[in-house]
């Protein structure tokens, strides 16, 4: 009995150590393992591809053979200095970065470093990603903005063009959207995996400050997108009736993590108004809001409340915090300004959330005013019209479904083009205990269905190649299968076509990117249907 448990044992363990392998060989990023002597360990399958050498090839030679040789020199010393700083950060922060291929060619990267502790030894781990296609989109994006600009100041003599360069920008957009968030989606993914795998304190610290990365360029791509869909016209107001207090109970479920871990109060009144508004643009301004609130309060609370103002209803989000100097008002809605930071300083946030405001309260014709003392905290009051609806009972809820017993674990249907998307999805949620099937296009998914007709889940992407939908994906298996099979249908497109898509209590939508944590949290629930 205890060799077959010694047996086993050992078996566990050479199949951790393969999945790590692999999920390390299937990172998007190229990583690469170095000594204190700058001399190469190991380096995965990307860094390989990336560069043009054979794995076997680097292992033992200088680092610095990845470098461009009019950097060389200056990174022997940087590389030393590391040694003595010996904690994680990305390298040449504020600087232009460049990687070396075999060939001679040259390429944009961005590199973020860990130190690695073993046996008395200390070792740097390097995450190197080629940022060629950024700079790219970076580039069309300033394009596309100087472009409708352009359309906009002729648009008194060609109207017309002016219409089809924010269309143009529209398609631009939602393109952008979804090619951007896919190698977040696929970083955020496999760092869930890893997390789940390894057991080494500095590894889950460098794993830390890689998912806090990750956080910190999302929200920052989700800025700017807003931001140019806004000044593109894109965003249409979809005005209704609704009631505030559905709206303050999302709020406080959103947040009340937040201001605990802070050790803030969050105070949130009873409300019973009801307002006439485009619901999902007045949740943004309030959620903008309620983050600056609570970035720039140190203790104390941060309120939210609702009351009747002349023939308007007016919201307030009110706290205790820092105050804004009466001299720096006018400049809190510019893109980039932060109170109390100066420039090319380290930033809490990008100053954006209340640029983004100001342009939803323009969209809206909404009124917004702000008090504040130095201090002692602000106060931002944001005048809405008063709604029509009638508060009545709502309906006694649908009973449960039955569950079907699972006898073994539940089998989803993965159907994603991304390759890199798709192996991190597949490899989270392998680790996680569940039976997966790929695809990448419609009609490989039907036949993976048709072959393997008790599916338990399907999870698609909405944008598939050759422009098939994942809303095609899941009619389609759904009618094979004779049954409305639960799905999970993903996507980093945030146009209005994607929010209007018809709801069932058997769908679940899912932004890019979305967390590990989150879409394990969002399978098990709809799982429990």
């Amino acid at each position: 009995m205890a060799q077959q448990c010694d047996t086993g044992a050992l078996m566990v363990a050479t199949l951790s150590s393969e999945l790590v392998r692999s999920v390390l060989d299937s990172s998007p990023d190229a990583l690469v393992l170095v000594d204190r002597d700058g001399r190469i360990l190991f380096v995965n399958q990307q860094l390989s591809t990336l560069f043009g050498y054979g794995k076997e090839e680097l292992r033992g030679k200088r680092i610095e053979l990845l470098l461009p040789e009019r950097f060389r020199a200056h990174h022997v010393t940087h590389r030393a200095d590391f040694a003595v700083e010996n904690r994680s950060r990305p390298m040449g922060a504020g600087l232009d970065l460049w990687g070396r291929r075999r060939d001679g060619s040259e390429f944009p990267v961005e590199i973020s470093l860990s130190p690695v502790h073993e046996r008395g030894q200390m070792f740097v781990a390097a995450a190197i990603r080629d940022i060629t296609d950024r700079k790219r989109a970076q580039a069309e994006l300033i394009a596309a903005r100087e472009a409708a600009e352009e359309a906009r100041r002729l648009a008194d003599t060609s109207r017309e063009a002016a219409i089809r360069a924010n269309q143009a920008k529209g398609r631009f957009l939602a393109t952008a959207s979804h090619d951007l968030r896919q190698p977040l989606q696929s970083l955020a993914l496999l760092n869930g995996t890893l997390r789940r795998l390894v057991d080494d304190p500095d590894a889950r610290e460098a794993l830390g400050h890689q998912d806090q990365a990750i956080e910190a360029m999302s929200r920052l791509l989700n800025a700017l997108l807003d931001i140019s869909k806004l000044e593109s016209g894109v965003i249409k107001p979809q005005p209704t009736d609704f009631p505030v207090a559905d709206l303050f109970e999302e709020l406080q479920r959103e947040f009340s993590s937040v201001t605990t871990a802070k050790g803030l109060e969050l105070q949130v009144e009873c409300a019973s108004e009801c307002i006439h508004s485009d619901p999902a643009l007045v949740g943004q301004i309030l959620r903008n809001l309620l983050s600056n609130a609570i970035k720039y309060t140190g203790n104390g609370c941060v309120r939210l409340r609702c009351q009747h103002h002349e023939q308007a209803i007016r919201i307030d989000v009110l706290d205790t915090g820092v105050g804004i100097p009466a001299d720096q008002l006018q400049y809190i809605y510019d893109e980039f300004y932060q109170v109390g930071v100066p420039v090319n300083s380290s930033r809490n946030g990008y100053g954006l959330g209340l640029s983004i405001v100001q342009r939803l309260v323009r969209l809206l014709a909404l009124k917004l005013e702000v008090s504040s003392e130095l201090g002692k905290g602000s106060v931002f009051s944001l005048e809405l019209p008063t709604g029509h609806m009638s508060m009545g009972v709502a309906g006694a809820p649908a009973g449960p479904h039955p569950v079907a017993p699972q006898v073994s674990a539940p089998q989803i249907l993965l159907v994603e083009d991304d390759p890199a998307v798709r192996n991190a999805t597949r490899l989270l949620l392998k680790v996680e205990g569940y039976r997966v099937l790929t695809a990448s296009t419609l009609a490989e998914a039907c036949g993976v269905a048709s072959e393997h007709p008790q599916l338990d889940l399907l999870i698609t992407d909405y944008h598939l190649s050759h422009g098939e939908t994942g809303t095609q994906v899941i009619s389609s298996i759904r009618q094979s299968l004779g049954r409305p099979l639960k799905a999970v249908l993903m996507t980093g497109d945030t146009s209005s076509a994607v929010k209007e898509l018809q709801r069932d209590e058997r769908l679940r939508l899912a932004s890019k990117p979305i967390k590990a944590e989150e879409l394990l949290s969002l399978l098990e629930s709809l799982l429990a249907v």
